[in-house]
Parts: C-alpha cells; sequence; structure tokens
C-alpha cells in the first residue's frame, strides 16, 4: 500500500533534501550503504554485516518446475537485484485466510475487520492522516495467514521486525493501536520544528500494548512470506502457490511443521508459511521474504548458538522452485544469506541491509 505525501510531509522531504544537497560530501564507511569509488583512492570492500553465500546451491531433490508465466510478463534477469527493496521501518502482515486480492488490498474485505484494518490505516497513516511521518514508513501487506477468529470487528496481524503476533485488533479503536505498536519510538531530527505537543503525538506508547490482549512475541519459528499478488500482476499470481507448497515441503523434511488451518503459531520445530500481497518488484517473481525470529538457534534449543541472522528480514528475487532447498539450507538452516537473489533486508532495530 503505497503512501503519498501531504504538504507538510513534502516540505520536511525537501527542507532534508536542502541540507543534504548542501553539506559537505562524507564518505560513506558503513556496510549498509552504499559508497562512491573515488578517481584518487582504492575502493574500501567492506564485508556484508552477516554471513553471505554466493549462489544458491544445487538442488538434490525432483522439485517442481518452474510455471510457465504470460507472454509479454517476463522476469528480469538483468538488473542487479541488491538494492530494489523499498526502505521501510515495519511491515504489517494482515491475516486474511485469502489466498488473493483486488489489486488495491484497501478495496478488498468490505465486510471484514480484516479490510477494515486496512483502510484505516491507509486514512490514519497516509496522506492526509493524523500519524503519517515520511520518516516511519509503514508497509502494510495482506496474506493467506487465518485470523485467529474471523470477524467484522477485529482484525490479526503480525508485526516485523518486532516479531509480534496481534491476535485481535479492534477496527473501531485503530488509533490505541497505531500509538501501541505503530508510531516509532524517536522521531526523526526533521520533526524537531514541531511543536512539542505534536511530537508527543506522534511517539509510541508501549504502555498501551497492555491493552491488548495475547500478544504473542515470534521467538523461534521462521516466517516465510510469498508475494501471490495475482490481482496485481500474474507473475507473482502463477509462481507463489508452486513455491508455498514447495517451501512447506522442504521445510518438512527439514523438521518443520506447519499447520495453515490453526494460524500463526511460535514454536522450535514450527514455521508460518503464507502468501502476501504486493512488495514491489513484480519483474523479479518469484519475491520471497525470510523472517529469521530473534530466539532462533542453530541447534537444540537448549545448547544450540543463536542464529546468524537472528532478527532479521531478508528479501529475496527470482526464486524458482529449484531455488527453495537451497533457501532452506543456506538460509534458515545454517544463517546465509544467498548474495545471487538478494534484494535487501531490515534488522531488528528497523536498519536496512545492502550489500
Amino acid at each position: 500500500m503505497n503512501v503519498k505525501l501531504p504538504r507538510l510531509a513534502e516540505s520536511l522531504v525537501r527542507d532534508c533534501s536542502r541540507q543534504a544537497t548542501n553539506a559537505p560530501k562524507l564518505t560513506r564507511t558503513l556496510a549498509t550503504t552504499r559508497h562512491r569509488a573515488s578517481r584518487l583512492r582504492a575502493r574500501l570492500e567492506i564485508p556484508p554485516p552477516f554471513p553471505v553465500t554466493k549462489s544458491c546451491p544445487e538442488t538434490t531433490c525432483n522439485c517442481p518446475t518452474t510455471p510457465a508465466l504470460p507472454e509479454g510478463l517476463p522476469i528480469d534477469h538483468k538488473q542487479a537485484l541488491n538494492g530494489t527493496m523499498a526502505a521501510y521501518a515495519q511491515q504489517l502482515v494482515v491475516c486474511t485466510g485469502q489466498r488473493d486480492w483486488t489489486s488495491r488490498i484497501e478495496d478488498d474485505g468490505k465486510e471484514q475487520g480484516w479490510g477494515a484494518l486496512v483502510r484505516g490505516l491507509k486514512q490514519m497513516m497516509g496522506r492526509g492522516g493524523p500519524y503519517l511521518d515520511p520518516f516511519n514508513n509503514l508497509l502494510v501487506t495482506n496474506s493467506s495467514l487465518k485470523p485467529s477468529v474471523p470477524s467484522s470487528t477485529a482484525a490479526s496481524a503480525l508485526l516485523f521486525p518486532a516479531f509480534k503476533y496481534i491476535p485481535s485488533i479492534p477496527t473501531a479503536d485503530l488509533e490505541t493501536f497505531i500509538r501501541a505498536f505503530l508510531l516509532p519510538t524517536q522521531l526523526h531530527e526533521m520533526h524537531s520544528s514541531l511543536p512539542e505537543a505534536k511530537q508527543r503525538d506522534m511517539i509510541r506508547v508501549p504502555d498501551l500494548e497492555s491493552q491488548f490482549s495475547k500478544v504473542m512475541n515470534i521467538q523461534q519459528s521462521p516466517t516465510i512470506l510469498i508475494c501471490g499478488h495475482g490481482g496485481r500482476d500474474m507473475r507473482c499470481g502463477i509462481m507463489a502457490p508452486v513455491l508455498e507448497k514447495e517451501f512447506q515441503r522442504v521445510l518438512s523434511t527439514a523438521g518443520f511443521q506447519f499447520d495453515g488451518s490453526s494460524g500463526v503459531q511460535d514454536g522450535p520445530s514450527h514455521s508460518n508459511v503464507g502468501l502476501i500481497s504486493h512488495i514491489g518488484g513484480h519483474k523479479y517473481a518469484g519475491n520471497v521474504i525470510v523472517y529469521i525470529p530473534p530466539k532462533m538457534t542453530m541447534g537444540p534449543e537448549t545448547t544450540g548458538e543463536l542464529h546468524p541472522l537472528a532478527g532479521k528480514g531478508i528479501w529475496y528475487g527470482r526464486i524458482e522452485p529449484k531455488h527453495v532447498q537451497g533457501i532452506i539450507e543456506e538460509t534458515v538452516l545454517r544463517g546465509r544469506v544467498v548474495a545471487d537473489h538478494f534484494r535487501g533486508g531490515i534488522d531488528r532495530n528497523g536498519d536496512i541491509l545492502r550489500m
């Protein structure tokens, strides 16, 4: 769900852009940012902030063939994938129980709580909304994961990289939900000119979380999200169901259970796998996000070392069925990012990951 900026936000962004233009040029040294090579200096190669393997290993199983795509809708195999993930601060994965949605997800779920949640968030955090913040980009996606209880007045959702599952969000009081979970914990410096009262209203209030019952912290179960928004683009709509089945099969072989009828769960031998709506980059289908929970270990729960990617979300593109086994083995089981398919990522603090 893309959000356009009103005049106040546009002004903030313009001011920020002017400051960046007038500021002295600095050499960037972080692995999560781009840096330019100088004619007078050798380019400094900084290793990525996570373990990496270059390519997806060859599959050793009889995986399904890659499905044929409609004529005129090819996959882009030329553009480099690194950096094609749009930056975001948090992703809210709304549990709908549906496997596809209208092109604009806010037009779907007219009589459902999840539809009211999506529409309400757009009104309150989108253009003209009281909680719009151009520096707190919330990515809202629908998912095929089942809500805790189907309802016309409440919704269920996962929140990343907070790794929380909120089973019941009353849609009649979205302001409390937004202030409890979705606002930033600290404002960008560009907001310093706003009145203090307005600044306080734009900061998260963690104490409000207590008003939401049975909130679950996802600590051990990896979550695999596959863009399957056929109502938006048929490349994702055709590729995703095949990938979903293959991920479920390979995860099961690796010892992870998946019970789609029970909704979101957490445990060392459980995984959550679902289709999601548009995240950008149809031409890179299949698009897959792998969220590794913050307490996932590399071995037995009590003795294994912490997973190298714990608390991170890794975005992959151009994933075909033949790549699924490699993604599970390298990323989920061994904690390594497959460079050839890496679009970007996010860490537990909301910082964007690049190579």
